[in-house]
């Protein structure tokens, strides 16, 4: 006899969604997290009346109206718009890259102006298939903002050269021949109001949920109280590195209350010169438009995930897709275990695919 059906492994936005959903269908499920709290990365801490992004800014986005009405039937979404800036050794240029950022570097007025300037420099690499991220970028907008906005940004984030990068990262790079700032061509977007918090509470509610418990400190006992296990942590670290370890970028916050109402006047602002050591600076108040007489910023540092660190981007090259394939076999082969999520598949998911994966893998699950 088990005491739950499911035994999930991870507190973060695809357990809470398979929790919920389980629960709604009757199933009882016990909910674990290393961590001291909910949410996983999407987890907000309440400093000076400020929901401030843990973990790193997270801006909900889809073009997906199932999964935004999903998420806003637990709770209501804002207006916010992603509008980020870009820091070049003090000078501040628009992103994504649009008119105002080419008459920012180059006074250009018109489209055609700018379509110009970047077809001039983009020249030199003929007609070749881009063969790695700089050639990938300069195809797609030109030296000028390849040096100047995206070199040195990329180059901290990944800690590589860019021409030792593959080209796919920066393929769906938004490049607009219009004055228009939002960074994400999606219909929907906003930031919940109140913080991811409230998202994250509603999707356990019902669930049993215990924090700070390390599902391999005591795996066979936890395992064996349940009938089935969602598991969404890393796909290596469940097979004990059987195959070897797969590589993934971390990054180091540093937070800072500042007794002051506006430090920059933007929720983000990316430093994109390759002197600076960190890669942006998030003022979380802007998120939901905050009022309050402080404010907090939060500086991010890109480094290499080591033991004990948090695993953020998966780096994924040839050589650690092939080892997370044959992972993914060992996975495919487990009983009575799903696995989900970013890390469990070893994927960059945006929230939205998050929900959108979990809703699927319950519908499979249970014959829908």
């Amino acid at each position: 006899m088990h005491k739950y059906d499911y035994l999930i492994v991870g507190a973060g936005l695809f357990g809470g969604v398979f929790a919920h959903e389980a629960t709604k269908r009757g199933k009882k499920c016990l909910v674990i997290d290393r961590r001291d709290h909910i949410g996983g990365n999407t987890y907000c801490q309440n400093v000076e009346g400020i929901n401030v992004h843990k973990y790193g800014a997270h801006i909900f986005h889809t073009n997906d109206k199932a999964v935004w009405d999903y998420v806003n039937s637990f709770v209501e979404f804002n207006r916010y718009t992603n509008s980020p800036l870009a820091n070049y050794k003090g000078d501040l240029y628009n992103l994504p890259f649009n008119m105002n950022t080419f008459y920012q570097l180059w006074k250009v007025k018109t489209p055609q102006e700018a379509r110009d300037i970047i077809d001039r420099q983009k020249a030199a690499l003929g007609d070749a298939e881009p063969q790695n991220l700089e050639e990938q970028a300069v195809s797609l907008v030109g030296e000028d903002i390849y040096q100047k906005l995206i070199k040195g940004y990329t180059e901290k984030q990944w800690g590589r050269a860019c021409k030792d990068l593959p080209p796919f990262i920066i393929k769906r790079l938004p490049v607009r021949f219009t004055y228009d700032n939002n960074y994400f061509n999606d219909r929907y977007q906003g930031i919940p109001m109140g913080g991811y918090n409230k998202l994250t509470e509603a999707l356990l509610e019902g669930s049993e949920v215990r924090l700070g418990v390390d599902f391999f400190e005591n795996r066979a006992d936890l395992t064996a109280q349940a009938q089935q296990v969602v598991y969404t942590g890393k796909i290596d670290e469940y097979f004990d590195y059987s195959l070897g370890a797969l590589a993934y970028r971390s990054l180091r916050f540093e937070h800072q209350t500042l007794p002051q109402d506006n430090y920059q006047g933007n929720a983000v602002v990316n430093y994109t010169d390759a002197q600076t050591p960190f890669t942006r600076i998030i003022e979380h108040k802007h998120f939901e438009f905050g009022t309050q007489p402080s404010t907090v910023i939060t500086r991010e540092y890109p480094e290499e995930s080591e033991p004990g660190s948090e695993p953020y981007y998966p780096v994924n090259d040839d050589a650690n897709e092939s080892i997370a394939r044959e992972y993914k076999k060992m996975a495919d082969a487990q009983p009575n275990v799903i696995f989900g999520g970013r890390l469990a598949e070893y994927r960059y998911y945006d929230m939205h695919q998050v929900v959108a994966s979990a809703l699927k893998k319950v519908r499979v699950h249970f014959g829908e």
